[in-house]
């Protein structure tokens, strides 16, 4: 019955983004845009709530000002929460996901930075130039430290852009934990009923250096999902036993 739930809800999800999303006139103004992809993400998470019977909870403080926001990423639900909860949200994304019908042609249009595989940092350098020089719209910049989707227990290095855009823009760092891997997985279609959740952590300062700063961000993100993970009643010890043995 779950999986027939899930079913109904991703073909609904479509369904709703084109909806949503067809009236392409949207696309003249960055914030008609905008107004589109929250309308579309609130209705997502609706219909999560309604037909899988998954319930969505945002913790902490939730940033306003100009921050970098860096985030665990389990699966698409912690974009669509992120984005719902940040008053002006700008996400770094996959190059090739530009050509996306409708996805990618709305997030281009909101402002945000694509990354080409093997030339991350010259878009590092062409975000920071356009925050600089007044060109980017101010808002929340949302990184993911691991560059792509991480099932829970799995470990993925934190990679250096972070660091990058930390360093060059000056600004504080807020750090974003989740659990929603374990209702929304990385692969495969059943969605399970729960209470997904993502915590906004105590922001890092500006001003820290390279070492000091990634191993910050990397044990409050991991600390965190952990923490949201065991509440959800996922058993860290035993999946990072069996990741040991199977090593």
């Amino acid at each position: 019955m779950q999986f027939l739930r899930s079913l109904l809800f991703n073909v609904l999800m479509y369904l709703w983004m084109l909806v949503v999303a067809v009236p392409l006139p949207a696309l003249l103004k960055p914030r008609w845009a905008w107004a589109v992809c929250k309308v579309y993400c609130d209705g997502v998470l609706w219909m999560l709530r309604v037909i899988v019977g998954l319930d969505t909870e945002i913790r902490g403080p939730v940033p306003t000002g100009q921050v970098l926001v860096a985030a665990k990423h389990q699966s698409f639900l912690d974009v669509f929460m992120i984005f719902t909860a940040l008053p002006r949200a700008f996400f770094i994304m996959k190059d090739v996901l530009k050509w996306t019908p409708f996805v990618g042609w709305y997030a281009l249009r909101m402002g945000t930075l694509t990354v080409k595989r093997g030339r991350r940092s010259e878009a590092v350098k062409a975000m920071v130039s356009k925050v600089r020089d007044g060109t980017r719209d101010p808002g929340q910049l949302v990184i993911y430290p691991q560059g792509t989707r991480t099932a829970p227990g799995a470990h993925l290095p934190y990679k250096a852009g972070t660091f990058a855009l930390y360093e060059q823009l000056g600004q504080p760092c807020v750090p974003v934990a989740g659990n929603v891997g374990l209702y929304w997985p990385k692969r495969g279609i059943t969605r399970r009923p729960g209470t997904a959740v993502i915590e906004f952590l105590e922001p890092i300062p500006p001003g820290l250096d390279r070492e000091t700063f990634m191993a910050t961000l990397e044990r409050r993100i991991e600390e965190g999902s952990n923490r949201l993970m065991a509440e959800a009643g996922f058993d860290i010890a035993a999946t990072e036993a069996g990741r040991r043995a199977a090593a």
